[in-house]
C-alpha cells in the first residue's frame, strides 16, 4: 500500500466522528464532493470498504472500526505538531479564533475586537458564534469564552470575574402591563421562553417563580433572538446586566428577586499560550471581559 494521504485520512477521520458526509465536509470547510471522493480514495488506497451508507448516515464497517482508533491516534499527533509550531510562532500577525456564546459575540466581543485590532493591526479575529463548548484540543478555536470550568488538563483557564444576569421586558411592555417586581406579580404575565422541553420553566420555577406553560408568548434557544423578541415587547426574558443596561427602551423588572450569578472563564490550550500572538489576544480579552 503506498503511503496515505493526510487529507484523505482526514476525511475518514471526521466523516467516522460525525456519522455524515455533510457534517465532515462543514468541519473540514469542504464540500460534500470533494470529501466524498477523498473517502473513496482512502478506500481504494487501502484496498477496504471503511463505510456503509444507513439512509443519509454513514455507518463504520467492521474493518472501519478496527482502523478508526489508528486514525485518531495519527490525528492527535498531527494536532499535537500543529500546537507545537503555532506556540513557537512569535509574530504578532495571523488569524486567532475565539469561541463564545451568541449573545456574548454579538454583544460584548466586537467592541473588543474593534479595540484589539486599533493596538495590533496585523492581528485578525475570527469570531465563532456557538453555545456549544467548542473543543480547544482539536483546534476548533484559539480562546474560549465559558461560563464552566473546564475540566481537561491540558487547557489554561482564568476566572475573569463573576457575572449576573436579571429579567427585563420592553418599556412598551411595562406600559400595558405595569412594573411586576415580586414573583407572585408575574403569575399571569407572559414571558419569553428558552425552550419547549420544560427545562427553562423548570429552572424558572427553581428560581422562585410560579410559571407554567402556558405564561411563555414565544420560545427561542438562540440569546440574540430571545432578546430580540423581548425587545419587541413579547415578554419577560432574562440577559446579562451589562447587555440590558446597553440596550435602549429595556426596564429591568422582578427587582426582587436576586440576580442569576454565573462565571467567565477564559480558556485556551497551554502549548498555545506560549504563541505570542494568541497571548496577546487572551490578555487583550481578559482585561477587556474584567
Amino acid at each position: 500500500m503506498d503511503k496515505i494521504d493526510w487529507n484523505q485520512l482526514r476525511a475518514f477521520l471526521e466523516t467516522a466522528e460525525t456519522g455524515s458526509l455533510s457534517a465532515a465536509a462543514r468541519k473540514l470547510g469542504l464540500t460534500q464532493p470533494t470529501l466524498s471522493r477523498q473517502v473513496a480514495a482512502i478506500e481504494q488506497r487501502m484496498g477496504v470498504t471503511l463505510f456503509e451508507r444507513v439512509g443519509k448516515a454513514m455507518a463504520l464497517t467492521p474493518t472501519g472500526l478496527d482502523l478508526l482508533e489508528h486514525a485518531r491516534a495519527m490525528g492527535v499527533a498531527a494536532q499535537a505538531l500543529s500546537l507545537a509550531a503555532t506556540g513557537r510562532s512569535q509574530a504578532v500577525g495571523g488569524v486567532v479564533s475565539v469561541s463564545a456564546t451568541d449573545i456574548v459575540a454579538a454583544h460584548l466581543l466586537p467592541p473588543l475586537v474593534r479595540q484589539l485590532r486599533e493596538q495590533e493591526p496585523g492581528i485578525a479575529i475570527e469570531v465563532i458564534s456557538s453555545n456549544a463548548l467548542s473543543d480547544l484540543l482539536r483546534r476548533e478555536a484559539d480562546i474560549a469564552i465559558r461560563h464552566v470550568k473546564p475540566e481537561q488538563p491540558d487547557l489554561i483557564a482564568r476566572l475573569i470575574r463573576e457575572a449576573t444576569a436579571s429579567f427585563y421586558a420592553s418599556e412598551d411592555w411595562v406600559k400595558i402591563h405595569g412594573h411586576p417586581r415580586t414573583a407572585d406579580d408575574a403569575v399571569h404575565l407572559p414571558f419569553v421562553g428558552s425552550d419547549r422541553s420544560g427545562q427553562f420553566l423548570a429552572y424558572l420555577r427553581m428560581h422562585g417563580l410560579p410559571l407554567s406553560e402556558a405564561n411563555f408568548s414565544s420560545y427561542s434557544d438562540h440569546s440574540v433572538a430571545h432578546w430580540a423578541l423581548v425587545r419587541q415587547g413579547m415578554g419577560v426574558g432574562a440577559m446579562m446586566d451589562e447587555i440590558a443596561r446597553d440596550t435602549p427602551g429595556m426596564v429591568r423588572v422582578l427587582e426582587d428577586l436576586p440576580p442569576v450569578r454565573f462565571p467567565i472563564w477564559l480558556v485556551s490550550h497551554r502549548e498555545l499560550r506560549t504563541s505570542r500572538r494568541i497571548r496577546v489576544v487572551f490578555e487583550a480579552l481578559a482585561q477587556g471581559l474584567a
